[in-house]
């Protein structure tokens, strides 16, 4: 491990944060840059981490650069934002930025993921940890139902949470989970069957020959005139509801291939969402995907 890191390039990573009021709620902006010490920007994932507890998640751009959208709690915070490194820079961790939220009586929730970034190699699963946190949960006069889900997948990927739906009560604290389950694929070749290729020809060859006899004998014969057109009718239904029907490739030549799930490392969106039949509550955090 020492020697493979000695090969790669050190890195510096820096954060700034941008808080501002939103609907009663405090946004903080999170800007990440990443550069190796040539200079050039990096490529991989960061997470962010509050106090040393992972928030959220990004990749990085052609730029070496993150920017991450988070509501924050009321109090104060220090972020500091951690590279995880790629194949030829070595991961690093940013000076710890300060912030701080002022109090709110909206109620609301927070989510948050750990950890913040996953790799998987197409065919595997992962889990994360979805948490939603109450906020001023003492103003709910009735429980609080969320929703979660996600996007920014990569093609050839899902994800699952369970429970897919939580439940916030009034006066609760503590933070309610979900298991968030990222599954990839694996690509995987079409199964041929190679009887049913000799079945095929056992039909086709000696239809062949005769049409070729009888095409031979049409001179001599002029009846066979008609019985070579009847013939070749025949052959040619037989052949459109064979080789040139969905169902007989399938049987024949086996299902498609299935590609694999795309290498690279993507940004998935984790929702949280919640409504009373008037106004809606929807927070979001992040997780960097890395597929190699």
């Amino acid at each position: 491990m020492a020697a493979e890191n000695s090969q790669r390039l050190a890195t510096q990573t820096a954060v700034t944060v941008e808080t501002r009021d939103q609907g009663g709620r405090t946004q903080a902006t999170i800007a990440v840059t990443v550069t190796g010490e040539d200079g050039l920007p990096a490529t991989g994932a960061v997470a962010i981490s509050d106090y040393g507890s992972q928030l959220a998640g990004a990749a990085l751009n052609a730029q070496g650069q993150a920017s991450i959208v988070l509501a924050l709690p009321a109090g104060d915070h220090s972020l500091t934002a951690v590279y995880a490194g790629d194949a030829t820079h070595q991961g690093s961790t940013s000076q710890a930025s300060g912030a701080q939220v002022q109090a709110s009586s909206t109620p609301t929730f927070l989510v948050s993921v750990a950890p913040a970034t996953l790799s998987l190699t197409p065919g595997q699963s992962g889990t994360v940890t979805a948490s939603v946190t109450p906020q001023n949960s003492d103003a709910l006069t009735a429980p609080m139902f969320v929703t979660l889900s996600c996007s920014g997948l990569p093609d050839q990927s899902s994800c699952t949470f369970t429970p897919e739906n939580v439940e916030i009560l009034p006066n609760a604290t503590t933070a309610i989970t979900s298991l968030m389950v990222i599954t990839t694929q694996e690509a995987t070749a079409s199964a041929a069957h190679p009887r049913s290729n000799l079945v095929a020809w056992a039909f086709l060859l000696p239809g062949a020959l005769g049409l070729g006899g009888l095409a031979w004998g049409v001179r001599r014969r002029p009846w066979l005139n008609r019985l070579t057109l009847l013939a070749l009718v025949g052959l040619v239904t037989m052949l459109g509801t064979t080789a040139c029907n969905p169902r007989y490739n399938y049987y024949n030549h086996g299902p498609p291939t299935n590609p694999a799930t795309p290498a690279g490392t993507y940004t998935v969106y984790v929702y949280a969402q919640s409504s009373n039949g008037v106004t809606a509550i929807t927070n979001y955090t992040t997780i960097a995907l890395t597929v190699k």
